[in-house]
């Protein structure tokens, strides 16, 4: 993900102005030359977009830490002129200012760019991180789980039954017993990259128990990680992001899932080196001779014993299998 160099701030500081101006130079000259970085009087650190006659303006105050106005402004060595006038009001975000900046660069590379409407998307995908970073990177496992489940909502659910539908379900971030749960319906997620066949790790003795109405289905999914592969955990939110896009209720539960699950697009680079291809995808009715633990399978668990984990190897379950791609699933 592309970020504001130190190195632009730093050379700002050392000219810094008076009064009402602010001093300004381009935020990324690589990428466009229609972004500025800025600092005023105060030390706080701007991003400007000039607009053209008949640019519509953005006004937004709801972001924690940044506020978005229009500004006719007067910018050293620059004319007097309207702009789009991004604030960073929190020191302590100026990591996350930096790549909203660089989004931002990234935006206006096309000259056909309007900047009001994709200031707006990059404010509506920031919105839910800004404070929380740095975060710690998800681990392998994390990012392959949260993948899997991004995997089912965008390929499975959201063309049989809708965004809204499927969104609603979407509980794994949430601490939920199962990944996905509607009344009378629930489906657990697993991924597992393991070479010997469909071997996954079951989190806790109850986490295969059924609902207690309805259908528990479980969806297994192998992957590789490949440098030749093309599909990365970033590249997947982008697509969900994408289908999304007409639901603005629908996007912000999206994106307040994501931070629930961990993720933070600060790390988006990091993420992105890991390069995935689905090799195969099952989804298992779970039915009795399921392999799965419950308590009564002790007769109640010790006294003192808090936790079991255990693996399940789906090899030679295949006549439990209800679909092995999307359009075979139905959900009823």
């Amino acid at each position: 993900m592309n970020s504001i160099a130190p190195e632009v701030w730093a050379k700002l500081t050392a000219a810094a102005p008076s009064g009402e101006s602010l001093t300004a130079r381009f935020a990324s000259p690589t990428v466009t030359e229609r972004l500025l970085a800025a600092i005023d009087a105060n030390g706080r650190r701007h991003f400007l977009i000039p607009l053209k006659a008949g640019d519509e303006g953005l006004h937004d105050a709801q972001s924690r830490g940044i506020t978005v106005a229009t500004r006719d402004l007067s910018v050293r060595d620059r004319e007097t002129g309207s702009y789009l006038d991004f604030v960073c009001q929190d020191g302590a975000g100026h990591e996350a200012f930096d790549l909203i900046g660089g989004e931002l660069a990234d935006g206006l590379r096309s000259v056909s760019a309007k900047p009001a409407v994709m200031a707006a998307r990059v404010l509506a995908k920031w919105r839910r991180f800004w404070g929380h970073t740095p975060w710690q990177v998800l681990s392998r496992e994390e990012q392959l789980g949260l993948f899997a489940e991004l995997w089912f909502l965008s390929a499975w659910l959201i063309p049989r039954i809708g965004v809204g539908k499927a969104m609603e379900g979407w509980r794994g971030p949430l601490g939920s017993r199962h990944d996905f749960e509607w009344p009378g319906k629930s489906i657990e997620v697993k991924a597992t990259t393991s070479t010997r066949g469909r071997i996954h790790h079951i989190n806790g003795i109850d986490q295969l128990a059924p609902p207690e109405n309805g259908d528990l289905l479980f969806y297994s999914m192998r992957l590789r990680e490949e440098g030749g592969a093309t599909t990365t955990l970033p590249g997947l939110i982008a697509f969900c992001r994408m289908q999304m896009e007409s639901d603005a209720d629908v996007m912000t539960r999206f994106e307040s899932a994501l931070v629930q699950a961990g993720y933070s697009p600060a790390h988006d680079d990091e993420y992105s080196k890991t390069k995935l291809r689905v090799v195969d995808e099952v989804l298992f009715r779970v039915a009795e001779d399921f392999p799965r633990l419950f308590v009564k399978s002790f007769g109640g668990l010790p006294s003192g014993v808090e936790q079991i984990e255990y693996l399940i190897n789906l090899s030679g379950f295949e006549h439990m299998c209800v679909a092995v791609k999307p359009d075979e699933f139905v959900f009823e």
